[in-house]
């Protein structure tokens, strides 16, 4: 029988898979935008892995089968990476798609729903980027958008978020003041982080980044190895606000603070800490039709 999963669980999962990256540094293949280059490298480097940023479709079919997961994101599409993108997700390597400001455009969402259909292991968006593509998928035109940045709440995304992991086969993962993951049937919570890090350029392609290397370290549960991910970088972003003075020195604080996780911290229940410690506030729902579930 599988071992209940409680808060206790989700901790040392955390740990374990956090344990996982820094033993093995998984070759993470980031197909990434410009913007975020620099942090996403800096972010998996810190965790524990190894960051390849390959853009060039020649490179492809000798590198990419070496890699021990993709991730793809589409924050500067264009013409020119959109084939790199849709050969590294054919590959046959686990990988993961970040579809930024997937309602920009429609060239954009045509190339996130194309990606879509390659069936990436974890899709990780802001809801407004979840609600769009659902919507896309459903042609339904009734959602918003506001460039990278999300004009709906977390919550507002979840039924959708549900809908379009059972019509994809993907882990979707939302991002917000609580984030919400789900495989289509069960959800996890996770409420992890300070509200300065939306204020760092590009922490959304950081945490992608990295739930991309906690996949890569064990693709058997992508649905934990998103919470797990999430999780770890909101705490390390509680950790590094006790240092920081700004935006500026919290990304470096942040990045300082994943790189020094130790096991006591992500597991702790202890209630004096000045950050939370990871799960704390993690809730995990079944069904989410029940009276009361939001």
């Amino acid at each position: 029988m599988d071992e209940e999963r409680t808060e206790a669980w989700w901790s040392r999962r955390a740990w374990a898979l956090l344990s996982a990256v820094r033993e093995r540094a998984p070759l993470v293949q980031c197909t990434t935008n410009l913007v975020s280059m620099d942090i996403a490298a800096n972010v998996l480097t810190a965790a524990g892995a190894s960051p390849a940023m390959l853009h060039c479709l020649r490179e492809i079919p000798d590198f990419t089968p070496r890699c021990d997961v993709v991730y793809i994101n589409v924050g500067t599409l264009s013409e020119d990476w959109l084939p790199s993108m849709r050969a590294a997700a054919s590959a046959g390597r686990p990988w993961v798609l970040d579809p930024v400001a997937a309602a920009a455009s429609g060239f954009r969402m045509e190339a996130c729903l194309e990606l879509l259909a390659l069936r990436p292991a974890v899709v990780r968006g802001n809801a407004s980027e979840i609600l769009a593509l659902a919507a896309s998928s459903l042609s339904d035109s009734s959602s918003s958008f506001k460039g990278v940045d999300s004009s709906h709440d977390s919550g507002e995304a979840l039924q959708a978020a549900k809908a379009l992991a059972r019509s994809s086969g993907s882990v979707i993962a939302v991002s917000g003041a609580v984030d919400f993951i789900t495989d289509g049937q069960q959800v996890i919570s996770a409420s992890n982080g300070v509200a300065m890090m939306q204020k760092i350029t590009a922490t959304g392609c950081a945490v992608t980044a990295l739930i991309a290397a906690f996949v890569g370290a064990d693709p058997s549960d992508a649905l934990a190895a998103a919470a797990c991910a999430l999780a770890i970088f909101g705490l390390a972003g509680e950790i590094g606000m006790e240092s920081a003075k700004g935006p500026a020195s919290l990304r470096t604080h942040l990045i300082d603070a994943l790189y020094g996780l130790d096991e006591q911290t992500v597991t702790s229940r202890d209630t004096s800490l000045p950050w939370l410690p990871v799960f704390r506030k993690y809730t995990v729902w079944g069904d989410l039709q029940g009276p009361g579930k939001p």
